[in-house]
């Protein structure tokens, strides 16, 4: 008797997933409409549908082939020429499949008045080989916080608080031709190579402006725009809530060349801070402020729009202060702090690729086209493990019955985690201190006591 290992029943079981993800978002279709096809010889869904499933094969396709592992019925040049395909239109795919899944998978699983957003951040993307990868230039790192050969992959996500999806990216070279050290190509005008190349070497606000409308004309929606310091300055706050008509949620930089406009005086964050009271014992924030966001358009006209600052602790530093910027000037302030936590999701993506989906060390290609690739397929490998692990943990996916039965998977809240805190507090003294009934109440009324008002609502406990 054969005994079938483990290993076999994973793959199996993996290649099963995933070929239901690409018959139910139709990706042979959509590869398609963005120029990914053949007229004759291997269909291109099988080059597609490979790439996807090397990384679980724990093997290079270059190891494969030492070790006479490779069984597809192409060579590795199919697969070169289909990385390298500069026709290929890997931003649309990118944005449609993601579109796909979030208005007909996750949509309707979460209900309208869930605060949904979108996150713009960009990466390190380390590459080797700079002089001879096209466009690779120098660009620095704020983990290392030095100068490295490679690309800041500015990426655009989509999050509803518990499923973030990478919408698109671009791979951002430098502007200047000093700090670029790889090859630079010519391409015709009209083509979308060109097209490809000449935005990354643009301004990383104008490319997210244009990544943003791209999105939205493509069928995605959200409340808000989420995005570090980085991106944070008037002009393009103001861009975004009129090219976009989206509101944002953003930190403010700490710089003396940012002002705003503050009771009819134009200042800096740490002016307005300096001048205004701030709010005593353990509140939620330091500081609340309306200002005026005031910028000179391409026309030479001066833009304003109403917006909120809110200060609050640096929770790595007690002595330090950080501040976020609203323009939805009703929202609270809990909420703002709030929602502005969902950006982490992008962080954590961002591991995610580096750490377990190969980013950075599965392609080794010297063309800005196979590089976008690469990017885009590795998204997509995100996307198929989101979906995955959405149905995993929410059970209105298994079916209408299901559905009616089973609560809203929860949105981030503050005052949940406070609950969990004080009952482990309580639990812990039951169990290692020997104390009668009276002695423990009378020790967590007194622990009620010392709470801010805000947090014993939030607790919703009494202490009479």
């Amino acid at each position: 008797m054969t005994i079938i290992p483990q290993e076999t029943e994973n793959n199996q079981e993996r290649e099963s997933r995933i070929s239901l993800f690409f018959k139910k978002y139709e990706i042979g279709k959509l590869l398609k409409k963005c120029n990914a096809s053949k007229a004759t010889g291997i269909a291109v869904i099988e080059i597609f549908w490979y790439l996807i499933c090397l990384m679980f094969s724990n093997r290079s396709m270059y190891m494969q082939i030492e070790t006479n592992r490779f069984a597809e019925n192409f060579s590795k040049n199919t697969v070169y020429r289909f990385l390298n395909n500069g026709k290929i239109n890997w931003e649309k795919f990118t944005v449609t499949l993601s579109e796909r899944i979030v208005n007909q998978f996750i949509r309707p699983l979460t209900s309208k008045e869930r605060d949904d957003v979108f996150i713009v951040d960009d990466s390190t993307y380390h590459k080797t080989g700079g002089k001879k990868t096209e466009l690779v230039a120098k660009v620095f790192d704020h983990v290392s916080m030095k100068y490295v050969n490679g690309f800041r992959m500015l990426t655009l996500g989509w999050s509803d608080g518990n499923s973030f999806l990478p919408i698109t990216h671009r791979l951002m070279s430098s502007g200047k031709d000093k700090n670029v050290i790889g090859t630079i190509e010519e391409y015709d005008k009209r083509s979308l190579s060109y097209k490809r190349r000449s935005q990354s070497r643009q301004k990383a606000t104008d490319v997210m402006i244009d990544m943003l409308t791209n999105a939205i004309k493509s069928g995605h929606h959200a409340k808000y725009v989420l995005f570090d310091s980085w991106f944070s300055n008037p002009k393009t706050v103001i861009q975004i809530k009129k090219t976009c008509n989206l509101d944002t949620i953003a930190m403010v930089k700490k710089s003396s060349k940012i002002h705003y406009v503050f009771d009819g005086n134009k200042l800096d964050i740490k002016q307005i801070y300096s001048r205004c009271k701030k709010r005593s014992g353990r509140s939620k924030y330091l500081l609340s402020v309306n200002i005026e966001i005031t910028s000179e358009n391409d026309k030479g006209e001066i833009e304003s729009i109403p917006a909120k600052i809110v200060c609050v602790r640096n929770r790595s530093n007690k002595k330090d202060w950080l501040a976020i910027i609203c323009t939805n000037v009703e929202l609270s302030e809990e909420e703002i702090i709030r929602i502005y936590g969902k950006r982490w999701d992008i962080e954590v993506f961002f591991k995610s690729c580096k750490s377990m989906l190969k980013l950075e060390s599965g392609c080794r290609s010297l063309s800005y086209d196979a590089l976008t690739a690469h990017v885009s397929i590795v998204f997509t490998r995100y996307m198929i493990l989101s979906v995955e692990k959405r149905v995993d943990e929410d059970d209105r996916t298994l079916g209408e019955l299901f559905f009616l039965i089973s609560d809203e998977l929860q949105d981030i809240t503050f005052d949940k985690s406070l609950s969990i805190i004080v009952q482990a507090l309580w639990d812990s003294v039951i169990e290692f201190l020997t104390l009668t009934h009276e002695q423990i109440s009378e020790l967590f009324k007194n622990f009620i006591e010392r709470l801010p008002i805000y947090l014993r609502n939030s607790l919703q406990i009494s202490v009479n």
